[in-house]
């Protein structure tokens, strides 16, 4: 039969798949859902209106697994971004032999999976790293898709699966045959792969305290915010006091998370859960991105800049759910602070903004601009005092740990410096500032090459900012001065602009 598909049918479709997997498919993608719909209708013989239904009601308990193989293209291979891999081995898998638990086994949950390359390489790292024959491991391997689980218990690879994989390596756990790569049997009993669904409340999959460490790699990404944020407390409860979390090198818990500590060695971020546990959000607000804010302040540039700013706020708060009303907002007009801060106004802005109502005095936006006024006026030691206090309310804030930057390189520390620009700009990926200063620095420190993937990524960000930012953080200069900046000392790095 033919099939057609109108756009409110992938519309209803887009809804369905968010509601019962957490997926979430942006306006750039409805066209590939298009596609999975009508061939699934072609394959069933239906109508969109009639499959729509039975998918919407749960009447085809089976038909999300089926999809799952189409809408989920895993890219995965052996010891990918092998710098967490050393952190497992050299300080996780250590700090958790370490607890004094009765029995000597430690469990690794590996969540979304897919055909099984990072679930052996975490079986491959234990055996390497634990030469104490009394320690065993437990890993468990979840995926939705029914297809790629079951390639993962073949544990049979092609050479391109283990392209980042040592030659020695290699040959220790790996047989050639019939032009395959059989993965040694020891490694393969040690994982045991199971179909779930990451987005649903499973009481088994996430018993209170159960794992040591979970791997949740590049899956994050594809949720929708609310249903990012239940998965993420579900990770917390199911891990044990101290245990660690590794997520995708563009992942983070910045604006999702309270639950966690941030680690950062070897060369990679990663997280610790804290002994305590935040209740969950009865109604979790949505993550309000660099370029959500960015375009609320573009809807009110007409007006001066101080409004546009406020204005945008205001859009902003009306936007969440739930949002107190107005009246029960406390009362405090910033905008003379941000006049003073464009007019270069520093040290008043600095005392208005410490004249603030008491009640305020713990609020991380109003700590954010009174440590970087502080820098401004000079008072170097006082605003480091203000960024420990505000990353003590919020550990995850990469305004306060770029200003710690700043405070760092002014007291000569360049390789403290250099630490908090790096966890800002992974903190937050589309903040400009940090990565700027990266590349200044490396730049004096006659690192050319480091400097031109800094600067090159800053100026790339820098023209894509959001306004109100470069106000609180540019130091005076406006967007135009920051890309000269930029572009200069890039091509005295001999980079190109």
């Amino acid at each position: 039969m033919s099939v057609t598909v109108e756009p409110f049918l992938v519309e209803r479709f887009r809804a369905a798949l968010g509601r019962q997997t957490g997926l979430a498919f942006d306006e750039q993608r409805l066209g590939f859902l298009g596609d999975v719909l009508m061939r699934r209708l072609a394959r069933l013989g239906r109508s969109g209106e009639a499959y729509l239904a039975a998918l919407e009601h749960g009447k085809l308990p089976d038909e999300i697994a089926v999809l799952a193989r189409d809408l989920t293209v895993p890219e995965t291979y052996f010891f990918r971004h092998n710098d967490q891999f050393r952190a497992l081995a050299e300080r996780v898998l250590p700090e958790r032999m370490r607890d004094g638990r009765p029995v000597r086994t430690l469990s690794i949950l590996s969540a979304g999976c897919a055909t099984g390359e990072e679930a052996y390489s975490l079986a491959i790292i234990f055996r390497e790293a634990v030469d104490d024959p009394s320690w065993d491991i437990r890993i468990r391997a979840v995926d939705l898709s029914p297809a790629a689980l079951e390639k993962a218990a073949r544990g049979r690879y092609t050479a391109w699966s283990l392209r980042d994989t040592a030659p020695a390596r290699r040959r220790r756990w790996f047989l050639e045959q019939g032009g395959e790569l059989v993965l040694d049997e020891s490694i393969r009993r040690a994982v045991r792969f199971e179909p779930r669904n990451l987005a649903a409340e499973d009481a088994e999959l996430w018993n209170p305290g159960s794992y040591d460490v979970v791997f949740c790699r590049n899956v994050l990404m594809y949720f929708e915010p609310d249903r990012m944020r239940q998965v993420i407390d579900r990770i917390a409860r199911s891990l044990a006091p101290g245990g660690f979390l590794f997520l995708g090198h563009a992942e983070t818990l910045r604006g999702v998370s309270e639950d966690f500590h941030l680690c950062h060695t070897h060369d990679a971020f990663y997280y610790q859960r804290k002994d305590a546990l935040h209740p969950p959000a009865e109604t979790p607000p949505p993550v309000l991105t660099p370029a959500r804010v960015a375009a609320e302040v573009a809807l009110q540039l007409d007006g001066a800049f101080v409004d546009a700013i406020r204005g945008a706020s205001e859009r902003v708060a009306a936007l969440m759910p739930g949002a107190a009303p107005a009246a029960a907002v406390p009362r405090w007009d910033s905008a003379p602070v941000f006049d003073l801060l464009q007019r270069e106004r520093f040290a008043e802005a600095l005392q208005a903004v410490r004249a603030r109502p008491a009640d305020l005095s713990g609020d991380p936006d109003l700590l954010l601009l009174e440590a970087m006024l502080l820098t401004h006026d000079g008072k170097i030691a006082a605003a480091a005092t203000v960024c420990r206090a505000l990353l003590a309310i919020d550990e995850l804030h990469a305004g306060a740990h770029y200003v710690l930057a700043l405070c760092g390189e002014h007291g000569g520390d360049i390789a403290e410096a250099a630490e908090h620009d790096r966890i800002a700009a992974y903190l937050d990926p589309g903040f400009a500032m940090p990565r700027l200063h990266l590349g200044l620095l490396a730049r004096r420190a006659g690192q050319r090459e480091a400097a031109r993937r800094e600067l090159t990524q800053a100026l790339f960000l820098l023209e894509r900012e959001d306004p109100a930012r470069l106000l609180l953080f540019g130091g005076g200069f406006n967007r135009e001065a920051l890309v000269g900046l930029c572009t200069l000392a890039l091509k005295d790095c001999g980079g190109r602009a």
